[in-house]
Formats: C-alpha cells, structure tokens, sequence
C-alpha cells in the first residue's frame, strides 16, 4: 500500500468513527525492570555516561523490546502507534553524550514501529 493510499485509508477510517492512539511507551518500557547492561546493549557497552533509563536508546539496542510493545498496543486494538523517539533530539541525549546518535535512534525508533505494523492484521 502506497503512502497515498495510507492517507485515504485513515481519512475513510476517521470519517467512520474515532481512531484508538497507543499508550505510553515509556511506563510499559518501565515494566520490563531493565538493567543499565540492557540499555547499554552491545553497541553502547563502552559508552563513558549512565544510559539506564534512556527508553529512546532502546530503538537501538533493545528493538525487539520496543516492537513487542507496539504489538501489544495493536491487539490491544490501538489503530495508531507512535514511534518511541520522545527524547530523540540533541538536547535530551545530551544528557547521555549520545547527541551525535539521534539520527540512529530516530530511524531505528520509525523502523520498529514500522516492523510492528507490517506483522500485525
């Protein structure tokens, strides 16, 4: 399906009736009682800073994670997922010396969301 056709579907749809949005990523992330190793993954197991905590650094290093919670959120019957790339900006990971990775984070976090949705109904 073509990206036109997307939006026409989803105009149809809205036409129809309300459409569901996911929830939060962040307190179902928080369920999964990740360790700072977690967060770290292999590709940031050097990283000098703190990543625990950094839910976007998952899209990286945990996407299986994060496509389970957006599978979730679909059977669960939401009809819009957003991708998990809140914090994705210079500022914010900054504060984990990860701003020259947004980039990464931003495609891995659409990639996820997108992974999620090709294998749902």
């Amino acid at each position: 399906m073509t990206n036109p056709e997307r939006v026409a579907r989803l105009k149809e749809t809205l036409d129809r009736r309300i459409v569901i949005l996911d929830g939060a990523l962040g307190t179902v992330i928080q369920a999964f009682h990740l360790t700072e190793a977690d967060y770290r993954g292999k590709e940031f197991a050097q990283h000098p800073r703190e990543l625990r905590l950094n839910a976007d650094v998952l899209n990286v290093t945990q996407p299986h994670i994060i496509e389970d919670i957006h599978r979730q959120y679909l059977e669960a019957g939401a009809d819009i997922i957003e991708t998990n790339t809140f914090n994705s900006n210079a500022i914010s990971q900054g504060e984990y010396g990860l701003e020259s990775r947004v980039g990464e984070m931003n495609v891995a976090g659409a990639q996820c969301a997108r992974r999620a949705g090709w294998r749902h109904p």
